[in-house]
């Protein structure tokens, strides 16, 4: 026990003369050899990868106690682009000798206790450098407890304010302390990470439960050695791993494998004192971001002396584009967006000067500069709108695009609203309209970054909506509501109220379109102050003095907001006492859709709503579709990580047969966000008005009867109000509304009054066919950058990780035309009919899209990473003359001959390893992940054992996949054919589904190409003949035997047929011809001829196709008769071959209803001969049915049933349900009680008109 005490006495005193406590002594010089490195790829054998390595000598002296100098030395940078194991790092002399530079100066920085404090440096030196610094720093940034071994703690850090946790280990031997740091960088509480691009996608943090697209770790190892001063780090190595996909990221992911290393080299006494020049605070150790506006991931590019490259750029873009889209220069927009980003407002200006007198670079400038998204573009549009230099139309354009994408920081916010006080804003509605709404989506971006967001921001429009109330004016009320809806500011609220009734402090009393304007505007509110927006929906919803349309609307709303299942239980108990159905159709057609939703975000409101449906299903469950309703249809992929919505709202009242508001709106879910597609809306307040309630023969079945009703209520059109708009249209994009019009009296009066027969020259359409007889030349070319998505974030090597996504497309239009009228008009329009019309275009539509995903590092040095690239061009051509005669009932098209292959639509993509650097940009390396030659019998690798996935087996095979494929539809008679040719290069794991699916070389091409025809073709003839005209004599024998081989056919498949032969003694005319003929000179031409006949007898709508082929040697024809008994049946017996006599097939359907029993449809198809490659594919699409039925929840028997027959049954279960069964030749598919309501009174109907049928005519009870 002595000796035991004695031994425990020793080592107390031998630890306390060693200390652990981190330090660096002021008196000392440290001398370091550090090594940083990065790489991307797939992290599997015979893929290539891309990289980047610094390496360097850092000397550190003491300037104070607490303050250090650090110099760096013999800098090196490498870059490696290839595959592992046969290429390595290679030097890059120019770009080490440019970082080296930077370099020359000192830094200092604080440092006690183990942390790293203030960084100053030179102002010069670039922040990408200090950030490299504070990688290298990072490596002497450890806390140290000496009396726990593990232990965690927050603490800054490159990657944050994030959470650490730390184990220590000491070396009996040498006494040195291994100090493991390991950073959760998925758990800090101010995180190195910034996002750019995402401020209109929502969150969504329930599918990020469902699976991560990037996950990283970052882990720290310290050897420290104990002195009589402190701690001295002499090895310190930092890992950081990630892995991202653009899918749910375990299944397969591009990974980066980051690494720095410090080893002490030398500690020596400082000789003497050290010199510094004037230096600036840097901040702390914490990753600052740079403004990488012009740091584009996709490509890099010299950006010295920018203005005349830019200028070269839009001309040479201008002119290449004119007439077709060069699919071959397309990514030379982005480069002049980076160029743009780049050139001081002075610059911009200059350029405007050069281009704005010539139309076509005059266009493409202000097309490109909204991408300018700072306040240089801001100050430019202020110049154009002052200056009154650019149309109504250039600034609604240009000011749309640039709000949208402007940087959504304070300063440029303030600066935004001068447009709102500016006269041209104002000059047109449509622009004010724009400017207006424009400002209220900035509000909202502003928000998404700035919490809590001032209301200041949204204060002009708060007080645009008081002065509207103020004045009464409803136009003002809508604009200013819709504004305030894009902005959706919590703030806004209290302003919003007051147009609200029931809510309002004060009463209001204001029309359904501005009440709609109100509770829309609450719409994206309800994510941001959702307790709110309940109250008021709530209120709104239960006030049954309301219009039925607002408690609608309210109720949308209200579930907008995911309300709890208590919230979800008060709205269904007040449903069910609701007498207005229109308000429980809607809202239980809602309830259950949302009840069947599958999406993250509506978990835990698709359980609420299911429940409610339960509740109000026997008593509301039965509603026809002619009260108002909601529909939502929705998917989503674990393993994609990706889903879409699509919502339908159709909003009725019982004081109008027409709909009062039509809503339709998509949604996409990615990578744990929401992102609203396009959004379309109609509004029809004077339309209903007119149509009203009780219009006189309308039955409300959409029947031909219906129509006629609405057409004769529509002639009255001018009893419409002059201050009521007829109908309002809105369209959103992203959630933002970005366009509304109203149509109203006037403008239709202009329209009718321009296109009316009686019109003169004094109509615009007038002033149109004069040009068009001038030949009019005219082309538009439009590029645009749909999306542009940035994640940064920091790297323990003090270089920014970039993953984005870019999305641009050139879109153009090219019309050439010219056209005669014989006889010229010379008094009014009405003279085209009895004029025949000649018309001769040719021209070009198209587009090119191309598509990045960058994952990477990204300086204004050099980058480094993976790259997907997806290019998509599409171009139709046309030539073509038309000749119509409007008298004679024809219409005649003339195609030319195709002579030379041309492209319609392609895509290719494919995955590289990139490297760039700025010395030599024109030098850039970007080789396939994949190789281009990809061999069956590759070789089995093996692997590093740290990322290997399988538990038992060290080597991989790859699957390889090289499919090619070229199918081609030709005609000889025509002489031409389409052509799809695909190639595809895959080498994967099956472990990395479903990323492999997208890893490798795609093509795929669409073309017509020439054919080798039966005779020379001069021209492709295309007619269409309504007149009276008469078919060649053997119509009438063929008709007759048409009819005779159909009822025989009908009889043989045990289909009854009452009718009796067509009156044919005289030889009929035909309803229409159309003839498809291929021209060659004075030769008879080949092609087809198909005439259309109607011979309609009592009780029956008869009628006949015939159509034949014409040419040389061919008596090809097919005929089909068709008959139709009006709520009974309807035949359609259909043979073609030579003389329609080689294959044969019937179709029949028909309705049945014996009393007692319910209401049926049946359908059945019979073939007695069909081709043999008909077959094969009927075959093949009959093994397909099985699986698909049962998708869709039928059920299925084996059973022998009719040969050669397909027969299908429809029946009328309850009023909102069906049972369907469908028989095919081996087996029976059928499923029970799908819910399908119908309107009762078409039920009604239904029993009335099938009452008769026989149910026997199908040959069996």
């Amino acid at each position: 026990m002595q000796g035991l005490l004695l031994c425990c006495l020793v080592a107390l005193a031998t630890s306390q003369s060693v200390l652990y406590e981190i330090v660096l002594n002021p008196n000392k010089t440290y001398q370091y050899k550090y090594v940083g490195a990065v790489n991307f790829g797939l992290g599997m054998p015979n893929l290539a990868e891309s990289g980047a390595r610094i390496s360097c000598k850092i000397k550190i002296v003491g300037v104070s106690e607490k303050t250090f100098l650090l110099q760096v030395s013999e800098v090196a940078f490498e870059d490696f682009n290839g595959f592992p194991g046969k290429n390595s790092f290679k030097a890059s002399p120019k770009l080490t000798q440019r970082i080296a530079s930077q370099f020359v100066k000192p830094f200092m920085f604080d440092y006690d206790g183990g942390h790293v404090g203030n960084i100053r440096t030179s102002v010069e030196i670039s922040d990408t450098i200090v950030n490299i610094v504070r990688g290298i720093l990072g490596l002497f940034q450890v806390t140290l407890k000496t009396t726990q071994r593990i232990y965690e703690l927050e603490e800054a850090g490159i990657h944050g304010q994030c959470q650490s946790n730390y184990a220590t280990e000491l070396n009996a031997e040498t006494k040195d302390m291994t100090i493991t740091k390991v950073v959760d960088v998925s758990n800090c509480r101010e995180k190195a990470a910034i996002y750019r691009g995402l401020a209109a996608a929502v969150l969504n943090q329930v599918s990020q439960q469902r699976g991560e697209s990037i996950i990283s770790t970052v882990r720290c190892v310290y050897t420290v050695k104990p002195t009589a001063e402190g701690g001295l780090i002499t090895r310190a190595h930092g890992q950081e791993q990630q892995h991202f996909s653009p899918f749910n990221v375990k299944g397969g992911n591009f990974k980066m494998h980051a690494t720095n290393e410090m080893v002490l080299l030398g500690v020596s006494d400082t000789v003497r004192d050290v010199t510094f020049g004037s230096m600036e605070s840097k901040g702390n150790l914490v990753f600052k971001f740079v403004n990488a506006e012009g740091n584009v991931p996709i490509m890099m590019q010299n950006l010295d002396n920018p203005v005349p490259k830019a200028a070269e750029l839009i001309k040479h873009l201008a002119e290449v584009n004119r007439y077709h889209i060069d699919s071959a220069t397309s990514e030379d927009t982005i480069k002049l967006y980076q160029l743009l980003r780049v050139i001081p407002y002075e610059g911009l200006e200059a350029l405007w000067k050069q281009f704005a007198g010539n139309e076509e670079q005059r266009r493409w400038f202000l097309d490109m500069i909204v991408e300018v998204s700072d306040a240089r573009i801001l100050k430019f549009l202020e110049t154009r709108f002052q200056a009154g230099d650019v149309s109504t139309t250039e600034g609604l354009q240009t000011l749309l695009l640039a709000i949208n994408h402007l940087q959504a920081i304070p300063d440029l916010v303030e600066m935004a609203k001068m447009f709102l006080n500016m006269p041209f804003s104002k000059s047109n509605v449509y622009l004010w309209h724009t400017v207006v709404l424009s400002y209220g989506s900035l509000v909202y971006k502003h928000c998404a970054y700035y919490t809590p967001c001032p209301v200041t921001a949204v204060q002009p429009l708060l007080d645009m909506a008081l002065e509207s109330l103020r004045t009464g004016n409803q136009a003002d009320m809508v604009i200013a509501l819709k504004a305030l809806g894009n902005a959706g500011h919590p703030g806004s609220i209290k302003t919003i109220m007051r147009f609200l009734p029931g809510v309002a402090a004060t009463p209001v009393e204001l029309p359904p379109r501005v009440l709609s304007a109100a509770v829309q505007s609450m719409r994206l509110i309800a994510a941001r102050d959702p307790h709110s927006v309940q109250d008021i929906t709530l209120s709104l919803f239960l006030q049954k003095d309301l219009p039925t349309e607002i408690r609608m609307l309210a109720f949308m709303i209200l579930f907008d907001t995911k309300p709890s299942m208590a919230l979800v239980s008060t709205v269904t108990v007040h449903l069910q006492e609701e007498k207005d159905l229109h308000v429980v159709s809607f809202a239980y057609s809602y309830l259950s859709s949302f009840a069947r939703s599958s999406t993250p975000n509506n978990h835990f409101l698709s359980t609420a709503c299911n429940v409610a449906v339960k509740i109000l299903a026997p008593k509301f469950g039965r509603l026809s579709y002619h009260y108002s309703k909601a529909m939502h249809m929705d998917w989503f992929n674990d393993d994609f990580l990706i889903g879409t919505a699509a919502e339908v709202f159709m909003l009725r009242s019982a004081t109008s047969v027409f709909p009062t508001e039509i809503m339709m709106k998509g949604k996409f879910y990615f990578i744990g966000r929401i992102l609203q597609l396009l959004e379309l809306g109609i509004r029809a307040d004077g339309l209903r008005e007119l149509l009203g309630s009780n219009m006189p023969g309308f039955k409300g079945d959409l029947s031909f009867t219906d129509c006629q009703a609405i057409l004769n209520v529509l002639q009255n059109w001018e009893i419409l109000p002059n201050d009521k708009p007829v109908l309002t249209a809105f369209s959103r994009a992203s959630g933002q509304e970005w366009f509304f019009a109203d149509l109203n009296k006037e403008t239709i009066e202009n329209l009718i009054r321009a296109v009316s027969l009686s019109a003169g020259k004094e109509s615009p359409l007038w002033a149109m066919i004069e040009n068009l007889q001038r030949g009019v030349s005219w082309h538009r070319t439009k590029p645009f950058l749909i999306i542009e998505v940035r994640y940064f974030q920091a790297t323990i090597l003090g270089l920014p990780l970039e993953i984005s996504k870019y999305y641009e497309t050139i879109n153009g239009i090219s019309v050439n035309a010219k056209a005669s009228v014989n006889p010229p008009l010379t008094e009014r329009l009405g003279q085209l009919l009895t004029s025949e019309i000649s018309l001769e275009t040719d021209g070009f539509i198209g587009f090119t899209k191309d598509f990045w995903v960058y994952y990477g590092i990204n300086t204004e040095f050099f980058q480094c990473g993976s790259e997907f690239k997806a290019k998509t061009p599409l171009a139709i051509p046309w030539k073509f003359a038309v000749k119509i005669n409007v008298a004679e009932k024809k219409f005649e098209l003339d195609f030319p001959p195709c002579k030379k292959e041309f492209e319609l639509l392609s895509v290719s993509s494919n995955v590289y390893a990139v490297t760039r650097n700025i010395e030599e940009p024109d030098l850039a390396k970007r080789t396939p992940i994949i190789p281009n030659a990809v061999h069956s019998n590759h070789e089995v690798v093996p692997m590093d054992p740290t990322v290997v996935r399988p538990e038992t087996d060290q080597l991989l095979t790859p699957n390889t996949w090289h499919p090619r494929a070229k199918m081609c539809a030709e005609s000889n008679i025509y002489g031409a054919g389409l052509c799809m040719e695909s190639e595809l290069r895959r080498e994967y794991y099956h472990e990395e589904y479903p990323l492999y699916y997208f890893l490798g070389y795609t093509n795929m091409v669409f073309k017509v190409v020439p054919a080798q025809a039966i005779q020379a073709v001069d021209k492709i003839h295309f007619e269409v003949n309504a007149g009276p005209s008469t078919h060649p004599a053997n119509a009438q024998q063929l008709l007759e035997t048409l009819r005779r081989l159909s009822k025989e056919a009908t009889q043989r498949v045990r289909v009854s047929s009452d009718s009796a032969p067509s009156d044919l003694n005289s030889t009929p005319q035909a309803v229409f011809n159309v003839k498809a003929f291929a021209m060659s000179g004075n030769q008879k031409p080949e092609g087809y001829d198909a005439a259309f006949y109607y011979t309609p007898e009592a009780n029956m709508q008869n009628a006949q196709l015939i159509v034949s082929q014409v040419g040389e040697d061919t008596n090809w024809k097919m005929c089909v008769d068709t008959t139709v008994e009006a709520h009974v049946e309807a035949k359609a017996h259909i043979r073609w071959g030579a003389e329609c006599q080689s294959y044969e097939m019937s179709m029949k359907s028909a309705t049945a209803h014996l009393p007692g029993s319910k209401p049926t449809i049946k359908a059945k198809i019979h073939w007695t001969r069909i081709p043999a490659n008909v077959a094969e594919i009927c075959t093949r699409f009959e093994s397909y049915v099985p699986g698909m039925t049962l998708l869709l929840g039928f059920s299925q028997k084996h059973e022998r049933n009719a040969k050669q027959e397909v027969s299908a049954s429809v029946v009328a279960a309850s009023a909102d349900s069906i049972d369907v069964k469908i028989e095919f030749p081996e087996y029976t598919v059928y499923r029970q009680a799908i819910p399908f309501p119908l309107p009762p009174d078409s039920f009604r109907s239904f029993n009335i008109t099938s009452g008769n049928t026989m149910i026997d005519s199908f040959g069996r009870v």
